[in-house]
């Protein structure tokens, strides 16, 4: 029966044809995005007004790096009499709340809570307790922070234009503090380069809507105020929160100019960990809202119909394809070589695509690591070196996503610190990136 089944040529070649178009037409508009961000320059704004700003920092064991991002704050290029920071120190077991007050927080909010674990829920207890105790501020836009960010000191200046010109939210430029630590944490940092240059400003400068990712984003008060809080609490509530935007209308903006730096995970235990939590929560999203970016893409207003498509595109299990994909001529070839069916050129299609299936993954990647370095190059705090040396790790970075993803399908997973450490100078950090301008 597996003989009859697999002996056609055209059967084997006619799965992977159709395994290879699907990806092209479904994504090939980011190659698009690319041309895009090449030659034309991204548009301007200026603020006319400065804004009341809170920021809201969700730290679990922050004792390390907190009083960093606080510091980075304190010293922006930007009245600070108009931003107020809330620490929600979270199930802590150490003195972060301690380290938060005497780094100048506005006020620390310690919360307990062993069910409802994760940012989200973080988020959710710290905008309830401002709006209680310091409502009467008048805060026109959330800040969200992770606790090991450092900002450059005109971080605030820019996003204030971007707020300024009518954004509902905006997520900025999101650069590494440690990319040169090993090939993990430069891993991270090329993906998040590319995703700023590459997705965030393409977006921005075709008028579509962005997408939040992780930390280093502001909402409008409006906006927390119409869904009452922070209501997104799947494993990544980030993108949830950009799904729900972008399904009701809204357009979620992005900042080319406002630089923030993110320690990355430097062990593979912890970049597993963080990894496998993300695609479980791409997983949920798209179980969650799939079909209702589907309805928009056909229903929403004309200027929102293709950010309902291009959020479908991100949170679709796009790598599963590829793991069908590879499953199914791996099947092909254990058949083969257990005899149920015969060795010819079915097998030999098989093997082929098995090849070109995973060296075009890591070219398209090493392709993409390459263009991100060499554009970026200045912005990364790092020696020629390295950066020549992980353009060619980053490509087997990626690859690691393949067996977190098949993992992820049939595993539950739940929130787990990572240990942030490396502290910075914000001053050398800001002076860094200014010689770059």
């Amino acid at each position: 029966m597996f003989d009859q089944l697999f002996s056609q040529l055209t059967f084997v070649d006619a799965f992977n044809m159709g395994v290879f178009l699907a990806f092209t037409l479904c994504y090939c508009y980011q190659f698009f995005y690319v041309f895009v961000v090449l030659i034309k320059k991204p548009p301007k704004q200026e603020a006319k007004a400065n804004h009341r700003y809170a920021v809201m920092i969700s730290a679990r064991n922050e004792n390390q790096v907190i009083a960093d991002l606080i510091h980075s704050i304190r010293v922006q290029n930007y009245p600070q009499e108009l931003i107020d920071i809330f620490v929600i120190a979270d199930n802590c077991t150490d003195n972060t709340a301690e380290v938060a007050r005497g780094a100048g927080a506005t006020d620390v909010f310690v919360r307990y809570n062993k069910e409802l674990i994760g940012k989200g829920y973080a988020l959710d207890y710290g905008y309830k307790l401002i709006q209680e105790q310091y409502g009467h501020n008048g805060y026109e836009a959330y800040f969200v922070f992770d606790a090991d960010n450092v900002l450059d000191v005109n971080y605030f200046r820019e996003m204030n234009k971007v707020f300024d010109g009518g954004a509902i939210a905006s997520t900025s430029y999101r650069n590494s503090k440690n990319y040169g630590s090993n090939w993990i944490s430069a891993g991270y940092a090329v993906w998040f380069l590319r995703e700023a240059k590459y997705l965030s400003q393409a977006r921005l400068t075709l008028n579509t809507s962005c997408a939040v990712s992780g930390t280093g984003f502001f909402i409008s008060a409006e906006v927390l105020a119409k869904h009452g809080g922070w209501k997104w609490h799947l494993l990544t509530e980030d993108i949830e929160f950009s799904t729900q935007t972008i399904i009701d209308g809204g357009r979620i903006a992005y900042c080319p100019t406002a630089m923030l730096y993110d320690e990355q995970p430097i062990t593979f235990k912890d970049s597993w960990n963080q990894r496998f939590r993300w695609a479980k929560g791409f997983y949920q999203v798209f179980w969650h809202y799939s079909f209702k970016l589907l309805k928009g893409i056909f229903k929403n207003p004309k200027g929102a119909k293709f950010a309902c498509y291009d959020m479908l595109m991100t949170v679709s299990p796009a790598m599963l394809l590829t793991i069908i994909s590879i499953g199914f001529n791996a099947t092909i070839v254990v058949l083969a070589s257990l005899g149920y069916m015969s060795l010819g050129s079915g097998i030999t299609s098989s093997l082929s695509s098995l090849f070109f299936c995973m060296f075009n993954y890591c070219l398209f990647m090493f392709v993409f690591g390459v263009l991100t370095t060499f554009t970026e190059w200045d912005n990364i705090h790092s020696t020629t070196g390295k950066k020549i040396k992980y353009m060619f790790t980053f490509p087997f970075f990626m690859l690691t996503y393949i067996p977190i993803a098949l993992v992820a399908l049939v595993k539950k997973a739940k929130w787990k610190p990572i240990s942030h450490t490396i502290s910075v100078d914000v001053e050398e950090m800001s002076k860094a990136s200014q010689k770059t301008k």
